[in-house]
């Protein structure tokens, strides 16, 4: 197979760190053909109440998430890791086209092949309308920078 996202398993609480950081950046780039290339060509996904399966739907799926989430911008935390399997918690910001801003906050659940590609995504995800003065992450658009506090450092 000549795919391969190092770091691979089995994780390491080091590794681990780097993975859920690495999938932090892809994310916060809003590159939905970026992100989709970390899955397997047949990854399956649970994304709140929508099922995927395969790159071309994760694709589509955060192509559709991004038009409707503006100015997103997402910190994510290893919870626990074990073999190939890691759990993250995680928190974005954003808002809608009417202005109306939303942190969400949630869990997800990863297992990696052995070549360090995500086979298996399950997020659970909640809304919490908040103020625009409410809003935590400050930084610009894309990579959170090295020094800007993480979840736990921000109390969430």
């Amino acid at each position: 197979m000549s795919e391969s996202r190092p770091p691979l398993p089995p994780f390491t609480a080091e590794t681990s760190a780097l993975k859920a950081r690495m999938a932090e950046d892809a994310w916060n780039s809003r590159d939905p053909a970026r992100v989709a290339l970390a899955y397997t060509t047949d990854s399956r996904w649970r994304n709140r109440s929508e099922f995927l399966q395969g790159r071309d739907a994760i694709q589509a799926f955060l192509t559709r998430k991004w038009t409707r989430e503006l100015d997103y911008r997402l910190i994510k935390e290893v919870w626990a890791f074990h073999g190939n399997r890691i759990a993250v918690r995680f928190a974005y910001e954003w808002h809608d086209d009417s202005g109306s801003w939303f942190r969400s906050y949630g869990n997800e659940n990863w297992e990696f092949d052995e070549y360090g590609l995500m086979r298996l995504r399950i997020a659970s995800i909640n809304d919490l309308p908040i103020s625009e003065a409410d809003c935590k992450y400050h930084w610009p658009l894309g990579r959170r920078p090295d020094d800007h506090p993480a979840l736990s450092e921000l109390g969430l």
